[in-house]
């Protein structure tokens, strides 16, 4: 039996500022050096987010194109009432040719071979072709333009072919090596792009979210390789590089809260958690934190990591627990039990968001997200009307 509690007096939760997600949205948009369509990228949850609330919202802000990872999230999606294109960008099996076609999906074509496959089922699905212009991870060989081209005639005779993408994989660098890379990957998509104008494909597409900023311009050179930018990881309010400047007003929309279930002393030459790997030194007083690393809080945090009580950062002691962590608040007045612990977010003047840990961690922001657990609970705060 499956039991769901209404927690009223919540455990770990996290809260997502729909006004937040939807001033992110227009803000990236105000800063486009030319009037560009998004796809929103809502894979993964939507980074954690919730991709049905995710895509909803921004479907009332106009936006009728999504993409995601696996067919899972796609048809999720279209159960929940989402409309419009919705593209997978990883692989499905061809097993599934019928539900792609019946829930009216389009699916990535990860290499020749796999277009091989989709077209040998006699079902006529909707599909984009990957371009591999040098990240090497899918995608038919950019580097023989010609052998591109055919590829995409040849199927676009045997599969609805509606449209071709390309990934950047440093357009967010700013190294000299990382703008040169990626100027010859845009020429790459380019060119086959060129090759196939004829057909008239609606769907061409190369930026994400930094190229958007950095490499979408006016000029007749992006006329040829697409109008539309997929806006992934800035949309959540974090950077694609800690090295990128966010536009003004884009800020995180997630915030991570626990509580305090226990406050104790613990006296000099005590040990604390699993291990025993912190001793006090001095007294000290200890609150226990309902959160751990089942929650997503990475165990890497263990005895240099934080989070913030009133106001004040809160050093974590000994090795983070699967449902627990230890804090020391001797210097921070009025915790007890009950007492808020923001993991990630805003308390009194000091802020710690996804990226701030991602930098003590050595990862990425997108990692962070990605690794909050379902028993989160996920709670949308709103103040704007069209929700």
């Amino acid at each position: 039996m499956e039991v769901h509690a209404n927690q009223i007096e919540k455990r770990s939760w996290v809260e997502i500022d729909m006004t937040q997600l939807m001033n992110n949205y227009i803000n990236y948009k105000k800063c486009l050096k030319r009037d560009a369509e998004i796809m929103a990228v809502i894979k993964a949850d939507a980074y954690g987010h919730g991709d049905v609330q995710v895509a909803r919202l921004l479907s009332d802000l106009g936006v009728n194109m999504f993409a995601v990872s696996n067919i899972d999230e796609a048809v999720c999606l279209r159960e929940a009432g989402i409309k419009g294109e919705i593209l997978i960008l990883g692989y499905s099996s061809p097993y599934y040719a019928r539900t792609l076609h019946d829930q009216d999906l389009t699916q990535a074509i990860v290499s020749e071979q796999y277009a091989e496959q989709l077209a040998n089922t006699g079902i006529d699905i909707k599909c984009q072709f990957a371009i591999d212009t040098g990240m090497n991870r899918i995608g038919i060989d950019a580097d023989k333009p010609e052998e591109c081209e055919q590829t995409i005639r040849n199927y676009s005779k045997r599969l609805h072919i509606n449209g071709i993408f390309t990934h950047l994989c440093v357009a967010d660098g700013s190294s000299e090596s990382d703008i040169a890379f990626t100027h010859d990957q845009l020429n790459k998509f380019k060119d086959v792009a060129d090759r196939v104008s004829d057909l008239n494909l609606p769907y061409i597409h190369c930026c994400n979210s930094a190229a958007g900023l950095f490499y979408l311009d006016d000029t007749p050179f992006y006329e040829t390789i697409g109008n539309i930018v997929r806006l992934g990881i800035i949309l959540y309010g974090l950077k694609p590089d800690v090295t990128n400047e966010l536009p003004q007003g884009i800020e995180p929309a997630l915030s991570w809260k626990s509580v305090i279930s226990m406050v104790k002393q613990v006296h000099p030459g005590e040990t604390i958690g699993y291990g025993r790997t912190f001793k006090a030194d001095k007294e000290i007083t200890v609150a226990t934190v309902a959160t751990g690393y089942a929650d997503g809080l990475n165990r890497h945090l263990s005895n240099s990591g934080n989070v913030l009580i009133n106001g004040h950062k809160a050093p974590i002691l000994g090795r983070i627990c699967m449902d627990q962590t230890l804090v020391d608040v001797t210097d921070i007045p009025s915790v007890k039990m009950g007492t808020h612990a923001i993991i990630l977010g805003k308390s009194g003047n000091l802020s710690y968001n996804a990226d701030d840990m991602a930098c003590d961690l050595n990862t990425i922001g997108y990692e962070i997200l990605c690794q909050l657990s379902k028993r989160v609970q996920r709670f949308y705060i709103s103040t704007y009307s069209i929700l």
